[in-house]
């Protein structure tokens, strides 16, 4: 096996990482997240480095091989810091608050939109027209975030709905008389 193109993943101390067959386990103050590994790559630990090795130079290992390193940064990084996504809401009555673990939103709707907070994740809510999505799972809060945003995506004309914080919505002309 190479270890030609990518870094060696550097552990910080208070993180455990456990690697089996296939799954690999990192525990930190954080919590604790687990990835299952592609059976071609290679992981094993080195002192306080996690290194990622593939079989071959082919194409299909080497996107492997990039892919699986990510995920375990990622796990190291979420289990250590944690990731959060945050989201604007803008339109004229448009609002989110908070019901426990739950983000009830006014989207304009007949009908509030509540949105229960999967386990691992949880919502702040520090304006009326903002919401934090937090967690460990780098994938799960892109996810939930993503499933808010789907709710009332940002329209072109008035810029009204739910888009992330500093995304950029292309703005469409309207009728002219």
């Amino acid at each position: 096996m190479s270890r030609i193109g990518k870094q060696p993943i550097a552990v910080p101390s208070g993180v455990d990482v456990a690697i089996e067959q296939e799954l690999v386990r990192v525990r930190g103050p954080k919590g604790e997240l687990h990835e299952r590994v592609h059976q071609a790559m290679e992981v094993k630990q080195e002192g306080e480095e996690i290194l990622v090795s593939r079989p071959t130079d082919r194409g299909e290992h080497r996107a492997l091989h990039g892919l699986t390193r990510s995920l375990i940064a990622n796990m190291v990084e979420g289990v250590t810091g944690g990731f959060e996504k945050r989201l604007e809401i803008q339109g004229v009555g448009y609002r989110a608050q908070l019901q426990g673990n739950k983000l009830v939103l006014a989207l304009g709707y007949s009908h509030p939109v509540e949105i229960q907070a999967p386990d691992g994740i949880e919502f702040e809510v520090p304006l009326p027209t903002r919401v934090v999505v937090r967690g460990i799972s780098k994938q799960l809060v892109g996810e939930v975030a993503a499933n808010i945003r789907k709710q009332r995506k940002p329209e072109p004309y008035k810029g009204k709905g739910i888009r992330y914080e500093g995304e950029h919505v292309a703005r469409k002309v309207g009728k002219r008389a």
